[in-house]
């Protein structure tokens, strides 16, 4: 049982945590505890999960089912060793909803296995090699540029959301704000939840929400499932997806490893592997494609438990809920104008999360080879590029990532042969000594020529 991570040591009394102290991945608080901690998990991921199925179309219901079960494979494929809660991938609703209009959903569902594959052999590579190799091949500037266009290049979905109820967007989006910056703790960190909440009850008052769907579902039933049909013409779509879904579980594991004191590197290829697998199993069976959740780390920064029982505990709970499918059609009774003014800020986040990037990495924006794959990919994403050739179709997503990864690589290629890479890639403002000496060290070994 040790070996599926599944054998926990009660911490202490299983009732108390002392200051100073977190309850580890191995251990467990007392049943009753760890389930209530588990609860907040499945709050904590609630709104984000149900939010990428009932913008693109998909069954809520058949996300949520796919969700927990892709949770309890990534635990058992980690051995416990990395606490987390995948839930549906933001990543996958700008290529989802491209493909559709072309494929349909089954179309859509055989790109979430084509990115599934190729992040579960990606996962395996870096399992047999190490993840030194995505460092290299996917540096912070290029990491960044496709998180950040990935978010941007959905604007033109939010606002036509919007526009179908303005009132109620509007509400929507607000509440979100002020429920930031008002609020402290797990409720801060809900906000989106709360705001889609608040707008559905302004929906409600306004007659925007239509009932007739969930009056006629079951309590109790097997959520929809469907198959997947698989066309070349999305592979565009959704292989640069994977580059988003590689930055974030790796970046996942740092930050688990950080607040555990746990080196967790090891375990990289296995957690990859896992969410390729989970977002395998979902894209055969009607569901989204699964991501490690940044909103589960909060629960655990929040509660110093981060027990993989309490993770268990959660999958298991929404499963549960799958199997009622007059909760998965009140789910997607969610109105337009609540997602326009939810969908307003959580694309937006997506693209300052690619901001974020750059400036927690002091991305150096004098550096020409920089400032260049940043500007380039960006303009190509946000203003959706197309290239088609035969039956394959390259969006703003697919040909803004391959412009940040060509042009770093290229230009720094050139740069090297030319010696005229002087400036650092990152900033030295604020660096340890030892690390300005190196990077002004690697950058006097390729003087620039006059």
């Amino acid at each position: 049982m040790s070996m599926l991570g599944v054998k926990w040591k009660l911490h202490g009394n299983g009732k108390t945590i002392r200051p100073g102290q977190v309850v580890a991945p191995e251990e467990r608080l007392a049943w009753p505890l760890t389930i209530g901690v588990g609860m907040q998990h499945v709050v904590a991921m609630f709104g984000a999960t149900f939010l990428v199925p009932i913008i693109t179309g998909m069954p809520p219901a058949t996300t949520l089912l796919f969700s927990g079960i892709g949770t309890l494979l990534f635990l058992v494929i980690t051995q416990g060793r990395v606490p987390s809660y995948l839930g549906s991938s933001f990543a996958f609703i700008a290529p989802i909803l491209a493909s559709q209009q072309q494929y349909g959903v089954a179309g859509a569902l055989g790109g979430v296995v084509l990115a599934g594959v190729v992040l579960a052999l990606i996962g395996a590579v870096v399992n047999k090699f190490g993840a030194e190799w995505i460092n290299r091949t996917m540096p912070p500037i290029v990491t960044g540029a496709i998180v950040a266009l990935i978010g941007l290049n959905l604007a033109p979905a939010a606002k036509t959301n919007f526009d179908k109820a303005p009132i109620t967007a509007l509400v929507t989006l607000v509440t979100i704000i002020l429920v930031s910056v008002l609020f402290r703790g797990i409720v801060g960190r809900l906000s989106i939840l709360v705001g889609v909440v608040v707008g559905y009850l302004t929906a409600m008052a306004r007659g925007e929400v239509d009932y007739s769907k969930m009056d006629a579902a079951a309590w109790i039933g097997l959520p929809h499932f469907q198959t997947p049909e698989f066309h070349l013409g999305v592979v565009g779509l959704f292989v640069p997806v994977v580059l988003v879904l590689v930055a974030e579980n790796v970046g996942h594991v740092k930050s688990v490893a950080t607040m555990t004191g746990r080196n967790l590197d090891d375990v990289s290829g296995r957690a990859l592997m896992a969410d390729g697998a989970a977002t395998i199993l979902a894209g055969f069976g009607g569901g989204s494609g699964t991501t490690t959740y940044a909103e589960n780390i909060g629960v655990m920064a929040a509660t110093k438990v981060y027990s993989t029982a309490a993770y268990w505990v959660a999958g298991v709970f929404a499963i549960l809920l799958s199997f009622s499918p007059k909760f998965g059609e009140l789910i997607a009774t969610v109105p337009a104008g609540v997602l326009g003014g939810a969908a307003t800020m959580l694309y937006g986040m997506i693209g300052i999360l690619g901001v974020k990037i750059w400036v927690q990495n002091k991305v150096n924006f004098s550096n020409p080879v920089n400032l260049t794959t940043a500007a380039v990919a960006l303009i190509i994403g946000i203003a959706d590029y197309t290239w088609t050739i035969g039956e394959l179709k390259f969006t703003g997503i697919a040909l803004g990532s391959a412009a940040a990864l060509v042009i770093y690589h290229g230009m720094r290629a050139v740069a090297r042969a030319r010696g005229t890479a002087a400036e650092p890639e990152m900033e030295t403002a604020g660096l340890p000594p030892a690390a300005k000496s190196a990077i002004n060290a690697a950058a006097k070994r390729h003087p620039k020529k006059r």
